[in-house]
């Protein structure tokens, strides 16, 4: 999708009450933008950041500039919620996402399931439908996009939505869009949510598709850049002894690598869960990951 006009730039001062970021601009006048992320935004909340703010151009809004972007490091990233679905949906219908090509039909925001609505149900005669929801994520760490920023028992009800589709012999895909480019693989979050790595594993293990794909993140464009490795293995008991300085563990600073069927494990030197206790900033998914078993394979 692309933005009319080019943002404002200016400096983050904070971000409080969920819904509101007080900016600093070039000349020291601050302003209240609205924030349109509901999420902890952890990683990338720290005063003074590069900011990009979008004009409605409403002055009767009480709010009329809303946050777009952020910088960390040396990459953009979105933090618009909003935006997400409408920038999956348009990659879809033009053909950009190969894993979704092929259907006749799009529909978004469809109702189905136990009160549940749907991001984008693609339906095909031939084909028959096929259910995607789309989660996005600003988190990352030592180059992995991390899903979800904070407990989500939501996100936790969606996968067990689309369980019961693939148990039902209908094709269903978790797609996570990761709001920046400068990651190389996803993973689940479990040192901030265990229950929803567990749901996205039972997930895959039924039959759902897992996908992610990075973002280009720019002034005046924001569209799906690329498609991620997914890695589902948890971290086990043994090779976390290992990462910790066990017998045979690598040199420090050295990544610490496994093969295990379709998915990679790659074990960053410090713990996620570390770095939150102490308030460090953590910078914020495409291959898809195909379960091996069948959709009806018994958990």
């Amino acid at each position: 999708m692309r933005f009319p006009a080019a943002p404002l730039e200016g400096r983050l001062v904070r971000r409080y009450q969920r819904f509101f970021a007080e900016v600093e601009l070039a000349r020291g006048e601050r302003l209240i933008a609205h924030c349109p992320n509901t999420g902890s935004l952890l990683g990338c909340l720290a005063p003074g950041s590069r900011v990009w703010l979008r004009d409605s151009g409403n002055t009767a809004r009480k709010l009329r500039f809303t946050w777009q972007a952020v910088r960390i490091g040396r990459a953009w990233v979105n933090v618009d919620t909003a935006l997400p679905n409408r920038v999956v949906a348009e990659a879809v219908s033009a053909g950009r996402v190969p894993e979704l090509a092929g259907y006749a039909g799009l529909r978004r925001e469809v109702p189905y399931g136990r009160a549940s609505r749907i991001d984008l149900l693609l339906e095909d005669a031939s084909r028959g439908t096929c259910h995607v929801e789309i989660k996005s994520t600003t988190l990352s760490e030592n180059g992995a996009a991390l899903f979800p920023d904070a407990v989500t028992s939501r996100g936790t009800k969606h996968l067990a939505e689309l369980t019961r589709l693939a148990r039902a012999g209908k094709r269903a895909m978790q797609f996570f869009f990761v709001s920046r480019g400068d990651v190389e693989v996803f993973r689940p979050a479990d040192a901030i949510d265990p229950e929803y790595g567990r749901a996205l594993r039972r997930a895959a293990r039924a039959g759902v598709e897992v996908l992610a794909y990075t973002a280009r993140v720019e002034a005046r464009r924001l569209e799906l850049l690329r498609p991620l490795a997914v890695e589902l293995t948890p971290v086990s008991a043994a090779t976390r002894r290992v990462r910790d300085g066990g017998p045979n563990s690598p040199a420090r600073g050295e990544p610490l690598r496994r093969r295990s069927s379709s998915v990679r494990l790659d074990i960053p030197r410090e713990s996620l869960s570390g770095r939150a206790a102490r308030q460090q900033s953590v910078s914020g998914a495409t291959n898809a990951y195909a379960p091996e078993s069948s959709p009806n394979t018994p958990l």
